[in-house]
């Protein structure tokens, strides 16, 4: 289909939207990606790498006339180069090659550079593995699997061929992710979210593997207070890549929804059949930590994740003081010993208020509360993180606070809450 206004495109950009080059699929292709991008047009890429080496490229595309001039220059920009080289082609570079698009088109070229990124990396990725002749974690494939106590090592009695593959496939990705830590809390409000994202960024900044999954399907915020609106899940022949920010992979429905607006209303199976494809699909690859933002309560969403990991290796639980909302850490408290998930630990969020001039701390909310219900449960308190504007002032502009702050005494407070993680691996860092 050609757009009416292909006349204002470049003669470059004309000639390859009336005659694009490399278009089709490739039987031999082992590297592939296939994207949606917000407009609604999809752009597939294929690629032959022979020695490092793009020996074809091709693409395929339901768009229009800038779809079809960007995918067709991006396949003919990669071919005879170094896979590293095409993989960090950016929409400028396209652009400049076609000389230029109307303004209003240039997202085209954005969709087709995401998607010889994504095809690279898909490529990488199966390269790395056949040479590894097994997973990064030093263990088998789950194919090849030796140990008989693993849940997948054999099909069940009752289970299908096609459930048992299913469940393999799931197995296989939670078998490459040491621990994996569910952030809880009884009432929303309470700054959940902040807690699950600067834990995460603190594992992440002492050197761990770590990854940030977030199964509010309703109120996504980890996309937004990382600054990562707008950004893509990139499709390969694995499965889904996670957002990438600076090593911290990162997954969230909020990266799957074209308009940020659009609301997400769905009853229960549905939640936990896209929180089963976010375990077992997404490429995660080998992570010390999976940090898994839930939502508020003890509802669907953390009760499918429980069910579908089976050994949650524990869970944080976030209150602000006041006893209006500490209450409800016992629902979440009864909530993890039921499910058999281990209380990491009581975080009491929004503890006084710290005043940004003189750094007095006010009491606002009646303070204690997190601390005293930890204490009558049994369960151990993990620290009270004050009400610090930086910290909204870090989620507004999508950043993590314990990152750009960290000199902070907030920070320090943070970084001493994600000790008990850190315990979990037997580390000495502090």
């Amino acid at each position: 289909m050609e757009c009416s206004n292909i006349e204002k495109f470049s003669v470059t950009a004309q000639d390859h939207a009336r005659n694009p080059r490399n278009y089709g699929s490739l039987k031999d292709a082992n590297g592939h990606a296939r994207i949606t991008g917000p407009c609604g047009d999809t752009v597939e890429i294929y690629l032959n790498v022979q020695k490092g080496k793009i020996k074809q490229a091709s693409f395929t595309t339901d768009g229009c006339s800038p779809s079809l001039a960007c995918g067709s220059m991006a396949a003919c920009l990669a071919e005879g180069k170094r896979i590293e080289d095409v993989a960090a082609l950016r929409q400028q570079d396209i652009l400049h090659a076609l000389g230029g698009l109307p303004m209003e088109l240039e997202h085209c070229a954005l969709l087709a550079a995401d998607t010889l990124k994504a095809a690279c990396e898909d490529y990488l990725a199966h390269s790395k593995g056949s040479q590894m002749g097994e997973s990064d974690n030093g263990k088998n494939s789950c194919a090849a699997c030796s140990d008989s106590e693993c849940s997948a090592s054999k099909r069940g009695e009752n289970e299908t061929e096609d459930e048992f593959e299913d469940r393999r496939k799931l197995q296989s990705r939670l078998c490459r992710i040491q621990h994996k830590v569910i952030v809880l809390s009884g009432k929303g409000g309470v700054g959940k979210s902040t807690v699950a994202v600067n834990l995460a960024v603190a594992l992440m900044l002492l050197g761990n593997r770590v990854g940030l999954l977030d199964i509010d399907i309703h109120g996504p915020s980890v996309p937004t207070m990382l600054g990562l609106e707008g950004k893509m899940v990139h499709q390969c022949a694995d499965g889904l890549f996670p957002v990438d920010m600076d090593g911290l992979k990162i997954m969230s429905i909020g990266f799957l929804l074209s308009n940020q607006d659009d609301a997400v209303i769905w009853r229960g199976p549905m939640k936990a059949g896209v929180i089963k494809q976010f375990l077992q699909d997404v490429t995660w690859g080998t992570l010390d930590y999976l940090i898994i933002d839930s939502p508020p309560g003890t509802g669907d969403e953390p009760l499918s994740v429980c069910q579908l990991i089976g050994k949650v290796d524990g869970a944080v639980i976030v209150t602000t003081p006041q006893k209006v909302a500490a209450v409800d850490v016992r629902k979440s408290i009864t909530f993890c010993r039921k499910l058999q998930v281990p209380v990491l630990g009581v975080v009491e969020n929004m503890s006084g208020f710290v005043c940004p001039k003189c750094g007095a701390v006010t009491q606002i909310l009646r303070s204690g509360g997190g601390r005293k219900i930890s204490e009558d449960m049994g369960a151990p308190f993990l620290g009270s993180i004050p009400l610090d504007p930086k910290i909204a002032e870090a989620s507004d502009n999508g950043q993590a606070f314990v990152q750009h702050f960290a000199s902070s005494a907030t920070a320090e407070i943070m970084r001493d809450i994600a000790k008990p993680l850190l315990a979990l691996r037997g580390h000495k860092k502090s």
